[in-house]
């Protein structure tokens, strides 16, 4: 009978170590799945980059606004908001350099175009500027938004033909009519800021 008792023991402490064993292993398996969930995370969280800017008014009007740039796997999207507009259709281009010190905004320089092709559309076939955003209406109080998808911008990414960086972007007086060279003849350069990480 002792025998017995004992071995009913034994069998249940086997059966218990077993269960412990079980037991820590699930809540190992539990945290490594955690730990490399947080590190996806982690991972896709530093593959968006994000720029928000404000535009400032130049040549005497009072047009502002602001511009935000998503870049999600490999994809840039950019919103643009403006206000202080005069009705009416107005261009918004990228411009070479984040430097809107000018009254007029000529610091900034031409249109950024590091593929050296003609001013243009967006997207036309005859090529155009990485810089050719295009234009937007502004309504009767002067407000007005654009807003563009590409893979043919980055954020930081150091390509001299696709980072934004250190660029400006540019609001002028008057339409772009995508013909005029070099720039669309779209008038006075109305409000301005440099994408700035």
């Amino acid at each position: 009978m002792k025998k017995i008792a004992f071995g009913v023991i034994m069998l249940s402490l086997v059966l218990t170590g077993c269960k412990d064993d079980k037991k820590k292993m699930e809540s190992e398996e539990t945290v490594e799945t955690e730990v490399v969930k947080e590190m996806e995370k982690e991972v896709t969280e530093s593959t968006i980059k994000k720029v928000y800017m404000e535009l400032e008014s130049r040549s005497g009007s009072t047009a502002k606004g602001t511009v935000t740039f998503v870049e999600d796997s490999g994809v840039v999207k950019m919103d643009a908001k403006l206000s202080g507009l005069t009705p009416g259709t107005h261009a918004i281009h990228i411009h070479e350099k984040a430097d809107c010190s000018a009254a007029d905004g000529t610091s900034s320089g031409g249109h950024w175009n590091p593929t050296f092709q003609p001013h243009a559309k967006w997207g036309a076939e005859g090529g155009y500027h990485k810089g050719d955003i295009g234009n937007f209406e502004a309504d009767a109080d002067g407000n007005g938004s654009i807003a563009l998808k590409t893979d043919e911008w980055c954020i930081g990414c150091g390509d001299e033909k696709k980072d934004i960086l250190g660029k400006a972007i540019i609001v002028h007086k008057g339409a772009d009519d995508f013909t005029s060279q070099p720039s669309g003849a779209a008038g006075a350069r109305v409000s301005c800021g440099g994408i700035i990480e």
